[in-house]
């Protein structure tokens, strides 16, 4: 055996290729590119028009009971500002389905918390009450002296009704 190492590139370029790459080459493949994104973008622009034409051309009648049915009812006509609800009232009839359903059920959410959490009345003429939850529960623990979960660190009401009253007569 022999105990020569042989390097692997002999050549005696030092393992890399020395010539560069030329810059007209670069140019070229960037204006075609440039050039096929072009053509791209117009042939998709021209199959979309066409398409939007084939739909409209396919459109059914609108039923001649509707009077006042907008030509393009993806936009907002300008005298509504924006106001979806509003120019669903006018414009639709009932019962409508719902048209924004996350801040529908936000406001609902938004209600419900707020009347778990007020003083209000149920019913004035009966005199009838509602208190939020928290001081409902405080009301029920302090009546019946209910054991609850304390939070971590803290001993629960109930025992510490009952170390408090334990520890009044003796010395500390």
């Amino acid at each position: 055996m022999s105990s020569e190492t042989h390097p692997a590139h002999q050549s005696g370029n030092g393992g890399y290729e020395r010539r560069d790459i030329g810059i007209s080459a670069v140019l070229y493949f960037l204006a075609g590119l440039a050039l096929f994104g072009l053509i791209t973008y117009f042939l998709v622009t021209g199959l979309y028009q066409y398409l939007e034409k084939q739909t409209e051309a396919q459109q059914t009648p609108v039923n001649p009971l509707v009077t006042n049915a907008p030509q393009d009812t993806r936009h907002l006509p300008p005298e509504y500002k924006g106001d979806y609800d509003k120019y669903l009232q006018k414009n639709f009839p009932s019962p409508q389905l719902e048209i924004d359903e996350r801040n529908q059920l936000d406001k609902i959410r938004l209600n419900e918390a707020q009347v778990l959490s007020t003083y209000g009345y149920i019913d004035e003429k009966a005199g009838t009450v509602r208190i939020p939850i928290e001081r409902a529960m405080d009301l029920i623990v302090s009546q019946h002296r209910l054991a609850v979960r304390a939070a971590p660190g803290e001993a629960p009401v109930a025992e510490q009704s009952r170390s408090e009253s334990t520890t009044k007569g003796t010395r500390q």
